[in-house]
């Protein structure tokens, strides 16, 4: 690492001290809180699960048994570990310490412990095996759990979002067609409502018009769940699911398993999960009436929707405006609503077509992701970064709207940034490696969209692929694997736990929050693109201060090797003061700023008046 990096990283330490220490003091009141927009947040994105454990009276979730029956396993990455929300609530300090304004949830729902085939079992610990929508997963606490943390968040002037789930359930229906492997998906077009078990079955169903029509009426016609398979649930766990109504077969498509292609993505089942039929009108007004529900028991501030692009359009079109408008009658007008449109390519067209045709008033940034990932770890060029300011357009509410848009480095699915600088570069040392996990941090915390952090990369987690590969324990970890990798930043391992708030990244991105939260342009101004690059090298653009309208500079470089250039800027501008990294104090002339970056180094240039 180069003299101003080091320099930068000593001056972090500092700042994210004094942010640690002031951070009781300066905790914004509720009314405040409620008063901030989406775009004005930095969230952290946690599994409670592996986060940390604050009451090991609940690790088996109240259930007896082995790991079979109780899900828990802490040696396993596939089993619950014991993480819970006493144990997150107890770790709030270090995530305001490191400068995040709003908390993700993985979801908090009581879900089926285990499930799968014999031999490939493994447990609900992520959340997203439903059983009881309505209440709070032992394994994690009690209902009053989760509304302390809420409170305590609150009182820190810190938002929640909770994680959703409206596409599926637990896997408890099974198909007496296939009872012992996996069901093949099965079309509308070969096995239709009207018939049962293919287009030339017994005639059932009489008068359903399809899932188009939309009417109370004509769902009232669909009474026979066994067009395409006969759903069967075992004995045990025929009333298992909450609220009642989702223990009726008819509420599911019944069609066996997703081959992700076509109607299956929106009508099969994931990989056996219970999927849901989200185009019944009681199915709709249901899911509403659920997630109403949370808003009045916990007053938790917006929803990141799970697998939204698996639900039918109409279905959101239904659903968004009615819980926003509810949570604005409960003193929530900002309720911030995300979906998840998963997509590995830099593709804003897909993900602007579901705030066009859905109504999401916001995604996560996929193609953020990818172009940042991409030009951060040195596997590509700049040009995509340089486009995403056009392509903005695309999105419902054009380019205001995308500020609004989640941004990211890596998820719980994906996988880890760290671990795709690992796949782009994996002859680089540890202390490129380090600049490039700081670079890449820094482009999420400046660039347009709502900074999402993902637990652990802070310290350095990596990881060795995605999913339960991306999993790792915040608290000291008994998983083998977890514990063989090698951290970014540090001698560690996840065998002790990683709650450091002295790691490198850590320090780094404490500061960088805390200059997007002090900076309006970083979190509400419009974006200039000012420089790109058709290999690694110069990326700069100016966020518009949307009150003053002065801009700040904001220039990376991606290249291994320091670099100077002139920069477009507005001649207006009357000289910058540096809000990090080295910026020149005066233009060398009107509307031309010289700027030199380290190697992975950036600078955040803050015009004066």
């Amino acid at each position: 690492m180069g003299r101003t990096a080091t320099t930068f990283l000593v001056t972090a330490a500092g700042m994210a001290a004094a942010l640690i220490g002031a951070t009781g003091a300066q905790a914004d009141t509720l009314s405040d809180l409620r008063a901030r927009g989406p775009e004005q947040e930095i969230v952290y994105f946690v599994l409670p699960d592996r986060f940390a454990n604050g009451d090991p009276k609940n690790d088996r979730g109240g259930l007896k048994g082995g790991p079979l029956q109780t899900g828990y396993d802490p040696t396993s990455r596939a089993f619950y570990h014991g993480g819970d929300l006493k144990g997150l609530t107890a770790k709030l300090d270090y995530i305001q310490g490191l400068g995040a304004t709003a908390i993700w949830l993985a979801p908090v729902f009581k879900n089926k412990p285990v499930q799968g085939a014999k031999g490939q079992e493994s447990a609900g610990y992520h959340g997203y095996w439903v059983t009881d929508f309505t209440t709070v997963d032992p394994h994690f606490g009690t209902d009053a759990d989760f509304k302390a943390l809420v409170d305590a968040a609150h009182k820190r002037g810190m938002k929640v979002y909770m994680d959703i789930i409206a596409n599926h359930t637990a896997d408890v229906i099974q198909y007496r067609e296939s009872p012992t492997s996996a069901a093949p998906y099965r079309s509308t077009a070969d096995y239709p409502w009207s018939r049962r078990g293919g287009a030339a079955g017994q005639p059932i169903n009489r008068g359903f018009a399809g899932d188009r029509d939309d009417s109370t009426a004509n769902w009232a016609r669909l009474t026979d769940p066994s067009f395409a398979y006969t759903p069967v649930v075992p004995k045990g766990e025929k009333a298992v699911k909450v609220p009642a109504w989702l223990n009726d077969s008819i509420y599911y498509h019944n069609r066996g398993d997703t081959d992700w292609k076509g109607e299956s993505a929106q009508y099969g089942d994931f990989v056996g999960l219970d999927d849901i039929a989200t185009e019944d009108p009681r199915v709709v007004a249901g899911f509403i009436a659920i997630y109403k529900g949370w808003i009045d028991r916990f007053g938790i501030d917006g929803y990141r929707i799970d697998t939204a692009k698996h639900v039918d359009a109409a279905f959101w079109r239904a659903f968004i405006p009615a819980i926003r408008a509810h949570a604005a009658a409960k003193g929530i007008p900002h309720f911030h609503i995300f979906g998840e449109v998963a997509t590995d390519a830099y593709d804003p067209a897909l993900l602007a077509s579901w705030t066009r045709n859905a109504g999401f008033p916001a995604v996560l940034d996929f193609a953020f992701m990818r172009a940042a990932v991409d030009a951060a770890s040195g596997k590509s060029d700049t040009e995509m970064l340089a486009r995403l300011g056009d392509d903005d357009a695309l999105y419902e509410g054009g380019k205001a709207a995308a500020l609004q848009l989640p941004t990211f480095l890596g998820n719980h699915d994906a996988g880890r940034f760290a671990f795709f600088l690992r796949q782009a570069q994996p002859g680089m040392n540890a202390q490129e490696e380090l600049a490039r996990a700081i670079l890449g941090h820094a482009m999420l915390l400046t660039l347009r969209g709502v900074p999402t952090l993902y637990y652990g990369d802070e310290q350095g987690f990596a990881g060795i692929g995605n999913d339960q590969q991306a999993r790792q324990d915040m608290f000291a970890s008994r998983v083998a694997e977890y514990n063989a990798d090698r951290l970014v930043g540090t001698s560690a391992t996840t065998a002790t736990d990683s709650f450091n708030p002295d790691h490198p990244l850590y320090r780094a991105i404490a500061a960088l929050a805390k200059v997007r939260r002090d900076t309006p342009a970083l979190s509400r101004g419009a974006t200039l693109l000012r420089v790109g690059s058709d290999k690694p090298g110069l990326f700069a653009v100016s966020r518009i201060d949307p009150d003053t309208r002065r801009e700040v500079l904001v220039a990376f470089n991606t290249s291994a090797a320091p670099l100077s250039g002139h920069i477009a800027v507005d001649p207006a501008s009357g000289g910058f003061t540096s809000l990090a990294g080295a910026c020149p104090t005066a233009q060398q002339a009107p509307g031309s700023l010289a700027l030199s970056l380290p190697a992975f180094g950036y600078a955040i240039c803050a015009a004066k008046p």
